[in-house]
């Protein structure tokens, strides 16, 4: 049986840090990823990781910001999330696929129940 658990949300100011992770139990996958969805929003790509090549995508929204990486020992995928900004206020997902890099959340077949994240200013 598949299960994704986030961890790692939080109450932070502008410009502060977060790194939230996923932890993925009965099997790997070849793409991780990170969506967030804010309130009347919709569901929108944050970045995504090959499993086995580690090739990483990233929405223009927080490319140089946030960093997502995996840890193969651990199965699991981290999202370090720096200099953040009011508008990354959201309930961020992760979600497990078998298409590569993808940034369509309909190419993901399990997801995280998500863990929030409140960017004050």
């Amino acid at each position: 049986q598949v299960q994704l658990g986030e961890s790692g949300g939080g109450l932070v100011q502008a410009g502060g840090s977060l790194r939230l992770s996923c932890a993925v139990s009965g099997r790997t996958f070849t793409t991780m990823g990170w969506f967030r969805q804010a309130p009347g929003k919709e569901r929108e790509f944050v970045a995504a990781i090959s499993w086995v090549s580690a090739l990483t995508s990233y929405s223009d929204s927080v490319k140089g910001r946030f960093t997502i990486s995996r840890d193969k020992a651990k199965n699991a995928v981290n999202l370090q999330m720096n200099s953040l900004k009011p508008e990354d206020t959201a309930l961020y997902y992760c979600a497990a696929g078998t298409a590569v890099l993808s940034a369509q959340s309909h190419a993901y077949l399990y997801w995280g129940q998500g863990t929030q994240v409140t960017v004050s200013s």
